[in-house]
């Protein structure tokens, strides 16, 4: 049924995006798979950069609000509110020493713990405005997207 996502081109960059917009797999687990499944190393830097900056706009609008609802709420709800704060404010000091190019250094490297996903928890937590956190965050994704396939498939290969 799901044959089409491995079998055709369409399907594989799809599959790449939407692996891509996944917290933590984010565009380190989008490029190798599109890669892996035929699509040119930069079909799949652009598929899988695409996939992980799709939710960031959302997050940066209304994570702020829904950490507020779940801070009011006890058990599960506020228990996580605090544990997504406490991960930003693991990252407030470099953020914060080096603003702008501290969220694109965050965001860029390609590391459990970092990446878009994270940089946009960081921006909302520590009140960063949408407008100037998104270009840090892009930024930030498109050099972990080329840190990534230099890894994976070798820097000379590239080109």
């Amino acid at each position: 049924m799901l044959e089409w996502l491995t079998s055709t081109t369409i399907g594989r960059v799809l599959a790449t995006v939407a692996i891509s917009m996944l917290p933590v797999i984010e565009l380190r687990g989008g490029i190798p798979y599109g890669v892996g499944f035929g699509l040119n190393p930069w079909a799949a830097f652009a598929a899988a950069a695409i996939g992980n900056l799709i939710p960031i706009p959302f997050i940066l609008l209304l994570l702020g609000r829904i950490l507020e609802f779940m801070k009011k709420r006890e058990g599960v709800l506020g228990k996580a509110a605090r544990l997504l704060e406490n991960k930003a404010y693991k990252n407030k000091e470099t953020v914060e020493k080096y603003k702008a190019l501290g969220l694109i250094i965050l965001v860029a490297i390609p590391l459990p713990g970092t990446g878009a996903w994270t940089g946009a928890l960081v921006a909302t937590v520590l009140g960063m405005e949408p407008k100037k956190a998104l270009p840090c965050i892009v930024a930030g994704v498109a050099i972990a997207g080329f840190v990534v396939l230099a890894i994976s498939y070798g820097f000379v290969s590239l080109f």
